[in-house]
């Protein structure tokens, strides 16, 4: 996830994460220490009104932010559908196992919850969602096709306006190249602008992560550590799932040895996990790809495909993100909250791939959690401690985009020998 660099569109922003951390552990341990005392009263009222402004900065740029993101992701997606069979062979594969990820996290995570629950002892004061704002079966439904997307924006029910942006760049791709290309360069200009926004409001994750912290050590004691222990090993298992579907999927779909497969990865996940970048990995994926014996002109075209539509974990992870994060605040979820949850989670896949890990876990999760009714405090303090599920992150996804490249080329394979085939 933690990918920084990207297509030329993207500005580059620079954000604090070890800072970040950094204002986490200060937070909590300054918590830890002082309690929930009267003499801390004014001090906890302090810190509580500055993480509720950080969180309202985040949350002011998330839907226009969105709205750039998918409309340009959907856009380039469809784009990339032209190239020919290859790549619509490769974008099949890409939504398939995009839509696995996402069924992941949204059946597992849950499972997880009830086999370890959230540590007991995380005291939660007024964060939980009123019932009526978590959907039932019949709003999701309902909530699909807005009437008013205006109106739904006002609102904050992001899911139905997802579905609309969604809508309208496919609606895009059949306009004429001027209409397109202005309407694609508008949405760039929004998206560019508001990573702009959000880097600012980012640069001041140290102060905000240190107040939400800080009134959480101080409310919830020692259990808030466990916590977030507890949430970077459920959260990491689910990107686990992910690496570990490579194998068969290289085994049975590419034809591939599990033992030639799992030595011709190595060497890239090694790089991933130290560089926590997919982007940076390529070289040694198209080594890997090499040693298979997968052929030079799909390697080439694939992983690079890859690298930028492509993000095997994310909305399984993300989807897993946002439901522990409901839990951890106190919200139940129902099974359509937590399906309109999965369903803007791979709709928005598409658009928050070239971001950096910081700004992709915003970008990704506050719609997820919006669509599922949750609140947005625990984003707040998850976001500190995202670079360490982010290695699971990378390695996965590394490991996927090889086997990806396997199968394409099998398939490739075997669609040149039909077509020698004497009639």
């Amino acid at each position: 996830m933690n990918d920084a660099t990207g297509p030329s569109r993207i500005p580059e922003i620079r954000v604090p994460g070890w800072l970040t951390l950094g204002g986490l552990i200060a937070g909590l341990t300054l918590g830890l220490l002082t309690g929930d005392g009267r003499a801390m009263a004014p001090l906890l009222e302090i810190a509580g009104t500055v993480g509720t402004l950080w969180l309202q900065a985040l949350k002011m740029t998330i839907l226009p932010l969105v709205c750039g993101l998918l409309f340009t992701g959907i856009a380039d997606t469809a784009m990339a559908a032209r190239a020919g069979a290859l790549a619509r062979r490769t974008l099949g594969a890409i939504v398939g196992l995009l839509a696995l990820s996402t069924l992941a996290g949204a059946l597992l995570m849950p499972l997880w919850l009830r086999l370890s629950p959230v540590p007991a002892g995380i005291a939660i004061e007024g964060s939980a969602t009123p019932e009526s704002a978590v959907p039932t079966l019949g709003d999701f439904f309902l909530s699909l096709i807005p009437s008013n997307v205006m109106t739904a924006a006002a609102e904050d029910s992001l899911l139905p306006v997802i579905i609309f942006i969604a809508l309208f760049a496919a609606a895009t791709t059949r306009l004429s190249d001027r209409h397109r290309i202005a309407l694609t360069t508008l949405f760039e200009a929004l998206m560019a602008a508001m990573l702009v926004l959000v880097g600012w409001v980012l640069k001041l994750a140290p102060i905000g992560v240190f107040a939400l912290g800080l009134t959480l050590a101080a409310s919830s004691g020692a259990s808030a550590l466990g916590a977030l222990a507890h949430y970077i090993a459920l959260v990491s298992s689910v990107g686990l799932v992910m690496l570990v579907l490579a194998y068969p999927l290289a085994l049975f779909v590419g034809r591939r040895s599990l033992g030639a497969f799992a030595r011709a990865v190595f060497p890239a996940q090694v790089f991933a996990l130290s560089t926590q970048s997919s982007l940076a990995s390529l070289p040694t994926m198209l080594s890997s790809c090499s040693a298979l014996r997968v052929t030079a002109a799909t390697a080439e075209f694939v992983l690079p495909l890859a690298v930028t539509l492509f993000r095997a974990t994310s909305p399984g992870m993300n989807v897993a993100v946002c439901i522990y994060a409901a839990h951890l605040a106190g919200v139940e979820l129902t099974p359509a909250a937590i399906a309109a949850g999965a369903l803007v989670a791979f709709i928005t896949t598409f658009g928050t791939v070239s971001l950096p890990g910081t700004l992709s876990f915003i970008a990704s999760t506050a719609p997820i959690a919006a669509a599922m009714g949750a609140p947005l405090w625990p984003l707040g303090v998850l976001v500190a401690v995202e670079m360490l599920p982010d290695m699971m992150r990378t390695v996965a996804n590394v490991t996927m985009d090889v086997a990806l490249a396997t199968s394409v080329d099998a398939q490739d394979v075997a669609s040149d020998g039909e077509g020698m085939a004497p009639e």
